[in-house]
C-alpha cells in the first residue's frame, strides 16, 4: 500500500469514525442547555408566524457554534485559536452581542460584504459584461468603501442610479456599464431586480415599459483613453418625459432634467413598499441561508412573505436608522431567530425554514480562504487576458478578488457566481462528486496540509502531549474543543494506526478538513 493512498485510507476512516461519534451526540457540542441572548424585536416578529403553525424555535446554539457562525457570516473567515479560546473562557452574558458588534467593525467585514453586493452589480471584467480590468477594479473600490465607510444604503442607491461620468472616474457610472444590454428596458430590469428584489419580465407589461422611460435617455460615449467611456445623458432630448412610476404616479420630467432621479426620489423614499423589503429581505437570505420571501431577489404579490411581521420588522428597522445597514445585521445577528440550533427537529415545518439557520456548504470564496489560512499560504491570481495584465498576490483573500472574471479552477468547481445575471441564485452551494473527490483525493491537499507550517508547528511540538494535539486541531480546523468520545477515538486511531505523531496527526487534520462540520456553515 503506497504511503499516499494509505494516507487517505486512515484520513477516511477517522472521518467515518468522527461522523459516526457526531451521529451519536445529537445537542453537544452543537447546543446549549439555556439562552444567554434575551429576545428582540425581530423574535417577537418571528414567533407570530411561529405560534401560527403551532412551532417554536430550536434551541440555542452553543457558544462554539455561534463563534464560528457569526465570523463566517459577518466576515467570511474562521475565527483563530486566540479567538476561540478568549470567547469561550468569557463568562459576561453579553459576549455574543459584543462580538457582533467587534466584527462589524473590521475591515474583513467590508471585504467580504462588497463581495457580496458585486455578485449581484456584476462587477467582472471580461464577457459579457466588458467593464475592462481597470474600470472593475475602480467599481470594487468604490463598493467596498461604501461597505468601510457604512454608507448608508438610500444614499449608496441614488449614487449609483444618478451616475454619469467616466467609467474610471466615477466608479459608480459602471452601474450602467454592467448590464449585458444597454437599452431602456434592459437598463430597467437591472435596476429592479437590484434595487427592488424583483424580476421585471414577470411585471405586467405597460409597468416594463413604463418602467424603462426613466432610463431612455442614457448614452454612452467612447474617449480618446483605452476602454474608457462616459455615461452621460442623451444631449439631443428635447421634450420633457411624461413617466408613470412602479406605484402608478404620473410625473413629468424637464427635458434638461435626469429622469433618472426622479426614479431615484420615488424608489428610496421610506414609504416606498419595495426598497427596505428588498434589500433586508437579501440579508435575511445571506444570514440565515433562505429569504423570507424566496427566492430573495422575486418580490412580488404573487410570491408572499413567509412572515410578514420578520419582513416588515426589518424594513422598519433599516428606515428607521436611516438606512444604516449594519442596524439590519445587528439586529438579525443578536436574535435569538439567528442563534439557534441549525440540528434539525420535530418542528421543521417546511412553512418555517425562513426561521431556521439554514445549514449550507461554504461559498468557494470563503472555504478557499479557509484552506489557505490552514495552509499557511495564500492563492495567487493572474488574469487570462491581458488588457492589462492582473497580477493578484497571495498576500489578498479570495473574498477581497475584485473582478468577477479572475478566477480558479476550485473557484468554478465549488460554485463562485461567474456575475453575468446579477441572481442570487447564480451562486452555487450544493456539493457535487467532483468537489468531494478534490478534497479528500487531490494531492494539491495533501501538500496543504503537509507542508502546514501553522499545522506543522502544532503537530511536531514536542511540549505536547497527543491528547493536547487533537485539542488544538479540533479548535483550529473546527473552532471547538473535541469531546471526550473524539479525543478517545483520535487516541486510539493514533495508538493502532502504528505512526509516528506527525503522520497521523496529518490523517486527524485531514479527517476534519473533509467532515461537514468543517465544509459547512451551521
Amino acid at each position: 500500500m503506497t504511503s499516499r493512498f494509505r494516507f487517505r485510507f486512515m484520513a477516511a476512516c477517522v472521518c467515518l469514525i468522527l461522523g459516526t461519534l457526531a451521529a451519536l451526540a445529537v445537542a453537544h457540542p452543537f447546543e446549549s442547555d439555556a439562552w444567554t441572548t434575551p429576545e428582540n424585536r425581530l423574535d417577537t416578529a418571528v414567533a407570530a408566524t411561529m405560534k401560527a403553525h403551532h412551532a417554536a424555535l430550536r434551541p440555542p446554539c452553543s457558544d462554539e457554534v455561534f463563534l464560528r457562525r457569526a465570523y463566517l457570516d459577518v466576515i467570511g473567515t474562521l475565527p483563530t485559536s486566540d479567538e476561540v479560546e478568549a470567547f469561550l473562557a468569557d463568562t459576561h452574558p453579553d459576549k455574543r452581542a459584543t462580538l457582533v458588534d467587534t466584527l462589524l467593525a473590521r475591515d474583513e467585514f467590508a471585504d467580504y460584504w462588497a463581495m457580496k453586493w458585486c455578485d449581484v452589480l456584476r462587477v467582472k471584467s471580461e464577457f459579457p459584461m466588458n467593464l475592462w480590468p481597470n474600470a472593475a477594479q475602480a467599481y470594487h473600490h468604490w463598493v467596498r468603501q461604501a461597505m468601510h465607510d457604512n454608507m448608508p444604503y438610500d444614499q449608496f442607491a441614488r449614487a449609483l442610479l444618478t451616475a454619469s461620468g467616466s467609467n474610471f472616474r466615477e466608479p459608480q457610472s459602471n452601474f450602467y456599464r454592467a448590464l449585458p444590454a444597454r437599452d431602456p428596458a434592459s437598463i430597467a430590469k437591472g435596476v429592479v431586480l437590484t434595487f427592488m428584489g424583483a424580476r421585471i419580465e414577470k411585471w405586467p407589461a405597460a409597468g416594463a415599459t413604463n418602467c424603462a422611460a426613466f432610463f431612455s435617455h442614457v448614452a454612452y460615449k467612447k474617449t480618446d483613453e483605452w476602454k474608457e467611456e462616459i455615461v452621460l445623458l442623451d444631449p439631443s432630448v428635447t421634450e420633457p418625459l411624461k413617466g408613470i412610476l412602479p406605484d402608478g404616479t404620473k410625473v413629468t420630467v424637464p427635458a434638461d432634467a435626469d429622469p433618472r432621479v426622479a426614479f431615484a426620489d420615488w424608489l428610496i423614499t421610506p414609504k416606498n413598499p419595495w426598497f427596505a423589503r428588498a434589500a433586508t429581505n437579501r440579508i435575511w437570505c445571506w444570514l440565515m441561508g433562505q429569504g423570507i420571501v424566496n427566492e430573495a431577489d422575486d418580490l412580488r404579490q404573487d410570491n408572499p412573505p413567509a412572515s410578514p411581521e420578520a419582513l416588515t420588522c426589518l424594513a422598519d428597522t433599516l428606515t428607521a436608522a436611516h438606512y444604516d445597514l449594519r442596524s439590519v445585521y445587528r439586529l438579525i445577528l443578536t436574535s435569538r431567530t439567528y442563534q439557534q440550533s441549525a440540528l434539525p427537529h420535530d418542528d421543521d415545518d417546511p412553512a418555517l425554514r425562513f426561521a431556521h439557520y439554514t445549514v449550507r456548504r461554504l461559498d468557494a470564496e470563503v472555504l478557499l480562504d479557509a484552506l489557505c489560512y490552514l495552509g499557511g499560504e495564500g492563492e495567487g491570481y493572474m488574469s487570462e487576458t491581458p488588457e492589462p495584465f492582473t497580477y493578484i498576490p497571495k498576500t489578498n483573500r479570495t473574498v477581497a478578488l475584485a473582478d468577477g472574471s479572475i478566477t480558479s479552477a476550485f473557484l468554478a468547481t465549488f460554485g463562485r457566481p461567474a456575475r453575468d445575471t446579477g441572481l442570487m441564485s447564480e451562486r452555487n452551494n450544493h456539493p457535487s462528486d467532483f468537489q468531494r473527490l478534490y478534497l479528500l483525493n487531490s494531492g494539491e491537499m495533501q501538500k496543504r496540509i503537509a507542508a502546514s507550517p501553522r499545522l506543522r508547528q502544532l503537530i511536531m511540538s514536542k511540549h505536547k502531549g497527543k491528547d493536547e494535539l487533537v485539542r488544538q486541531l479540533y479548535v483550529c480546523i473546527l473552532s471547538r474543543p473535541p469531546t471526550p468520545e473524539e479525543v478517545t477515538a483520535a487516541a486510539g486511531y493514533f495508538a493502532s494506526s502504528g505512526e509516528q505523531k506527525g503522520p497521523a496527526g496529518n490523517d486527524l487534520a485531514w479527517a476534519l478538513i473533509n467532515s461537514k462540520e468543517f465544509l459547512y456553515r451551521h
